[in-house]
């Protein structure tokens, strides 16, 4: 069902809203419609002015959940990692300000200088890191970032090893820049660290790159320092970059973050990954950076200046003030995430036939096992959709090794949390079966 929910809200009729207490039903659906939505997707889909690359279909989970959630009237959507908080009324007012003062044009085209001192100085201040002006580049988000050092460093054919599960559209970023992606699985009985064998028996001579992702999305593990420097041996002694997704780094709870960049000899070979959007609630801001060497920044700017020329220079100026005035911003958003994640962890694991890694390492996710229901990722995420009404996205939507797991975003309140786990906790394969 996961692909035919837009134009089949009349088959499942807009199904009656959750009712506490009531008995759950499961939603029908109408098989003829739901063939004729996936008919007219594949005609439109292979359409002779699209390019044949394209006629399968690439769309992810995440693109798909905005249309989920409109299935009920009543869904509460743990879907996507878009906060339900607003970005702090500091940021908001400071730029405002800076908007009227005349922040309305085009930047320098490797971003806003104030912006990327201020993005050195946070590098110093915070972990005592000496980074320059010039491998600093600004980027219309993190997303953006990550095709653009991708595009800036793969040869045709060339393999990334991706860290798995992963953020679900690293596969065809790589894809976008002509590599081959190539998944690195991780499992929840090693607490989702990278094995370093396993990591070295996917490197071949077509290997450029690895991606990691800590605190990860979606499961939320954070890698030890051991592991780190298990990697950094493996990189130099492959000659490997190391592109470090670092997102959710605010969200840390067990230790301190530690950029992956921060260890003996790996400044040089790795590309850091930032965003704004999680950190600082700012999603819809869509501002990011990127540091690497500046040989690599070179090549990323002039990428860029054919896909967006430069981030949008109100965004710059939220972001200039987000990171320096990042203990008022910061403080009082982790606080409200963490509260949130372990009391969600903890109603999942007093729920039969799910559980959680407890307690939660870091991120805004929670990677939940559902194995023991007997159902398939798909399957579960389904069933919890048209029984209880809540959106969760399928655990192999991150990957192979997602498998068997479904991911819930901590992106609304307690309150409603509470709602969503009451509604799953009466479903009957999250029931004891009695003997």
């Amino acid at each position: 069902m996961w692909l035919v929910y837009d134009e089949v809200n009349a088959a499942y009729g807009r199904i009656k809203p959750y009712i506490p207490d009531a008995p759950l039903v499961q939603a029908e659906a109408c098989p003829a419609m739901i063939k004729s939505y996936e008919d007219k997707e594949t005609v439109r889909m292979k359409h002779r002015f699209i390019a044949k690359r394209y006629w399968k279909d690439k769309s992810t989970a995440m693109g798909q959940s905005d249309v989920l959630a409109r299935s009920f009237d009543d869904c509460i959507d743990l879907s996507l990692g878009d906060p339900d908080l607003t970005t702090h009324q500091l940021v908001i007012e400071k730029s405002y300000e800076d908007a009227k003062a005349g922040h309305t044009k085009y930047t320098d085209f490797r971003g806003d200088p104030e912006l990327r001192k201020e993005v050195c100085r946070f590098y110093k201040e915070e972990y005592h890191m000496d980074i320059v002006d010039s491998e600093v580049f600004i980027c219309a988000s993190g997303c953006l970032g990550m095709y653009l050092a991708l595009e800036a460093i793969l040869d045709d054919a060339d393999e990334v090893i991706l860290q798995a599960p992963f953020f679900t559209p690293y596969p065809q970023q790589v894809e976008l820049a002509r590599g081959i992606p190539i998944e690195l699985p991780t499992y929840e009985e090693e607490n989702f660290q990278i094995d370093i064998s396993r990591l070295e028996e996917l490197i071949t001579e077509r290997t450029k790159a690895l991606v990691i992702n800590s605190p990860s999305n979606p499961t939320g593990n954070c890698l030890t320092v051991d592991t780190m420097k298990r990697i950094a041996e493996i990189a130099e002694k492959y000659d490997l970059l190391v592109i470090a997704d670092d997102i959710y780094t605010a969200f840390s709870y067990e230790h301190d973050f530690i950029p992956f960049a921060s260890l003996p000899g790996m400044k040089e070979r790795t590309i850091i990954i930032n965003s704004f959007s999680k950190n600082f609630t700012m999603t819809g801001w869509r501002v990011g950076n990127i540091i690497a060497p500046d040989y690599i920044i070179k090549i990323i700017q002039q990428i860029n200046e054919n896909v967006v020329f430069t981030a949008p220079s109100i965004s710059q100026r939220a972001a200039l003030y987000a990171l320096r005035y990042r203990k008022e911003v910061q403080l009082e958003m982790v606080r409200e995430y963490r509260e949130r994640m372990f009391y969600a962890a903890k109603r999942i694991n007093d729920i039969p036939n799910m559980h959680v890694i407890y307690p939660p390492k870091g991120s805004i996710y929670l990677f939940v096992n559902i194995q023991a229901t007997g159902l398939s990722s798909v399957e579960a995420a389904d069933a919890i959709l048209k029984e209880a009404h809540v959106l969760t996205l399928p655990g192999n939507a991150f990957g192979r090794c997602g498998e068997g797991f479904v991911r819930m975003a901590c992106t609304v309140g307690k309150e409603i949390l509470k709602d969503a786990f009451d509604r799953i906790e009466k479903m009957k394969i999250f029931r004891l079966v009695e003997k």
